[in-house]
């Protein structure tokens, strides 16, 4: 069991206030211990205990890892002419997700493998320590599991959404696709599947449907995430509340009862303003979720169509700037609030017991991440106790 000693910490943000000063809980002229993988020892710089190892930040700010609850990394193919169209004027329907189900199924796994990869590394480098990895982009038997199984040789959050829209094939036969789901490709999905997911939402799948798929994902042992009020207001926010779902995902279009079933429960609201500045559309409510009392997450929904990044600083800044959060709030979003989205108690924070999955900043302070915004602030990533 090696021990890493991160110390000469300027602004040490724990997450948690009982830790330090304000809501992030921050600690000046700090270290910590992780041993083990875990955090053994927060205190003063000047009293920090030997350890096998040494990260000297020499008075940078240090925060936990970001943790990114939604995410599409499995696919193929690319999408920037529909993004150059949106640019250009064309309405975002999510019509193009259609087209990179046929780039993916006509991929190898090594070419899926080596996309996700590349874009987990690119993730990492930026400082998201936890990716929960949705499959989406296969939707038949076959592809939906072994997107699923390439997500889970990069992370155990994997998200099985073979109900994200219906495949061409289907196209006149929702129902029958609806059954396909929650039978035979649930049953293939499920060894490499956590989560379950549904894009509750006009073009993709009804209330009726969304229900009953994700009754049964949640019989076979899978938690339950929906994609909500994406496009236009609807029942998916109302429907993710009501099942219990971890989260409800978007929340572009919400209504005051909306705001406030979320409020009035354990559902965290799942913002990806990295979609709204890729389609020109709305930004979420976040400052009405926040002063109702909602949990707020952040997250990059990196996808190849509505949001192609994979920067968890770039959506703190756009959270600041676009959707009225103030900077501590959005990065709880995106460390505390992910952790919460994903139901993990160890991730998000640094505290005694938790992840030892960092970030050090090339800023003295968490602040620098909407006030310098598109510069790679991030200088350093500790994943589980080590260097990366």
């Amino acid at each position: 069991m090696r021990s890493l000693l991160v110390t000469n910490i300027g602004e040490l943000v724990t997450g948690d206030p009982s830790y330090g000063e304000g809501p992030l809980g921050i600690r000046r002229r700090a270290a910590l211990v992780i041993e083990d993988r875990r955090v053994e020892w927060i205190g003063r710089a000047d009293y920090a205990p030997a350890a096998d190892s040494m990260l000297n930040v020499d008075g940078a700010a240090v925060l936990p890892g970001f943790v990114d609850s939604h995410a599409h990394l499995v696919f193929a193919g690319d999408r920037a002419a529909e993004f150059s169209a949106r640019m250009a004027g064309e309405a975002y329907t999510g019509g193009g997700i259609r087209t990179t189900v046929g780039a993916t199924r006509a991929a190898t796994d090594d070419q899926l493998r080596e996309t996700a990869g590349r874009l987990r590394r690119e993730a990492l480098r930026q400082g998201t320590t936890t990716m929960e990895i949705k499959s989406g982009y296969g939707l038949s038997v076959a592809d939906e599991a072994r997107t699923l199984r390439i997500a889970r040789e990069l992370t155990n959050e994997t998200t099985f959404l073979g109900a994200h829209v219906v495949p061409p094939e289907y196209a006149h036969r929702p129902d029958d696709y609806v059954s396909l789901v929650c039978g035979p490709m649930l049953a293939a999905a499920r060894p490499y599947a956590k989560w379950i997911d549904v894009f509750c939402e006009d073009g993709a799948f009804d209330e009726d449907h969304s229900r009953a798929i994700l009754t049964v994902g949640a019989a076979a042992g899978l938690g339950m995430r929906v994609h909500a009020n994406q496009l236009g207001p609807g029942p998916g926010v109302r429907l993710a509340v009501e099942v219990g779902a971890a989260s409800a995902d978007h929340c572009t279009h919400l209504s005051d009862d909306d705001i406030a079933a979320l409020a009035d429960s354990r559902t965290v609201a799942t913002l990806l303003p990295g979609a709204e500045f890729s389609t020109r559309s709305p930004y979420p409510p976040a400052r009405a979720l926040v002063d109702a009392g909602a949990t707020v997450a952040l997250a990059t929904d990196c996808n190849p169509g509505s949001s192609f990044t994979t920067s968890m600083p770039f959506c703190i800044a756009l959270a600041v700037r676009e959707m009225g959060l103030t900077p501590w709030e959005a990065v709880a979003a995106a460390t505390s609030g992910g952790a919460q989205a994903l139901r993990l108690a160890d991730a998000g924070r640094l505290t005694r017991g938790s992840r030892g999955d960092l970030v050090v900043l090339d800023a003295p302070s968490y602040l620098h991440l909407a006030y310098r915004p598109g510069v790679p602030l991030v200088s350093t990533v500790v994943l589980n106790g080590e260097l990366t």
